[in-house]
């Protein structure tokens, strides 16, 4: 899927939140946390990364996202 920047970035949790991956904030969060989030290839830890365009993301095993 895509996700089109609407300013120069967004936190890594506001996205997560922002398509409806989770139902929250808070579980957003854990799953950063808990590293299921790979950001240009390598784990992501920080829950309020900024991502901007050119990034590319994976949540789990089923869901890539390209930030444009």
């Amino acid at each position: 899927m895509q996700f089109e920047l609407k300013d120069d970035y967004i936190e890594l949790f506001k996205l997560i939140k922002v398509l409806d991956l989770v139902d929250t904030g808070a579980q957003a969060k854990m799953i950063v946390a808990d590293g299921y989030v790979k950001r240009n290839g390598e784990t992501e830890l920080r829950k309020r990364a900024k991502i901007i365009a050119g990034d590319v993301l994976s949540v789990g095993d089923d869901v890539s996202i390209t930030v444009i």
